[in-house]
């Protein structure tokens, strides 16, 4: 089965990946940033308990573990495919992690709540993403006992959270409105219907080669389905947005594009070394031309897939060991020269 990141899906010229995440936190425990490192431990192991459940009802394979076990290469790599936060990661007290392993799943077990269910799926498709993360809750819950109060919901560590305890999420690519410079006065506008926009691993992160998340502010009186409506209403329109700019910048400059596009590709296929800030940046221009039909290639080709192959944790991880910068600069131009197809014909 292959990994969200892996798709080749309707409307990923813009749209990615669509996320919804569920937070949770158990009764007769201490929101997580006050508990002690021996109720942490008994916390992580009471969740990691449920994994057999997980791997009988939802019909997936699942693997449990400490935070701690994982090696510094395996952490990189998780937070760069969305697995985990790097709070998680980051975090000195014992957390854990539940996985499912095609990776659609994620259970972050003492990150900011004691339970953070997630489910992440490749294109525009929140409503497939909230009925696993749904279903994934519902055998959670018969196994273990969530704090909830009648009038206000779920009960989290941040109020914003507070009521359905679901954050919805999609993750776009908007080299158009981007190189327009038109991202602040999207998220102005956004601003309006509870929604926003963050960089390409939430809060506090900025954009790596025009990738942006699209999220809902708040969790207290909407339903979750109203939540997930409002954000598809909102990622509609961004998505033509972003598509009527990349028409109009065609229609004005294609041959300068063209020229870009073919650039990026010659440096990306033939240079020997490259940073993975290079590398996103002309790859970010590489899928714009694909998707705008400046460049075609022989075979099938998906950009995202390449663009998490070339990030620091996921190259070490292919490479079984972990390397000094210049090494992984080596091994990222011969893992992108090797992978990337040739260029079939000049689109008409």
């Amino acid at each position: 089965m292959l990994k969200w990141y892996e798709q080749i899906v309707p409307d990923g010229d813009v749209v990615i990946s669509s996320r919804v995440r569920l937070a949770r936190n158990l009764e007769g425990y201490k929101f997580s940033p006050l508990l002690k490192e021996s109720e942490a431990v008994k916390l992580v192991d009471e969740v990691k308990s449920i994994t057999s459940s997980l791997a009988e009802q939802d019909n997936r394979k699942y693997y449990s573990c400490n935070i701690k076990s994982l090696s510094d290469i395996d952490k990189a790599a998780m937070v760069e495919r969305h697995i985990v936060s790097p709070l998680l990661v980051e975090k000195e007290q014992t957390t854990g992690l539940i996985l499912s392993e095609d990776e659609t799943v994620s259970i972050m077990i003492n990150e900011e709540d004691h339970v953070r269910i997630q489910s992440i799926v490749g294109g525009l498709n929140l409503e497939k993403a909230y009925d696993i993360a749904n279903r994934i809750d519902d055998i959670a819950y018969d196994k273990l006992h969530f704090a909830y109060d009648d009038k206000y919901g779920y009960i989290t560590s941040c109020p914003t959270n507070v009521g359905t305890g679901m954050r919805a999420s999609c993750m776009v690519f908007l080299p158009a409105l981007s190189a327009a410079r038109l991202i602040h006065k999207l998220i102005e506008e956004v601003g309006r219907y509870g929604v926003t926009i963050r960089g390409i691993y939430g809060e506090g992160t900025k954009s790596i080669g025009s990738i942006y998340q699209i999220s809902n502010q708040k969790t207290l009186g909407n339903s979750e389905r109203e939540i997930i409506q409002n954000i598809k209403r909102i990622v509609d329109q961004v998505m033509k947005q972003e598509r009527k700019r990349r028409e109009y910048m065609l229609s004005v400059n294609a041959d300068e594009l063209e020229n870009q596009v073919y650039r990026a590709y010659g440096i990306l296929k033939y240079a020997r070394q490259i940073t993975s800030n290079d590398a996103m940046t002309l790859l970010a221009q590489l899928k714009f031309g694909l998707d705008s039909g400046l460049i075609k290639f022989d075979k099938e080709f998906n950009v995202h897939k390449m663009m998490m192959g070339v990030q620091p944790g996921s190259l070490q991880w292919a490479l079984g060991r972990n390397v000094g910068s210049t090494a992984r600069d080596k091994a990222r131009a011969e893992y992108i020269s090797k992978e990337l197809p040739n260029i079939c014909e000049k689109a008409d």
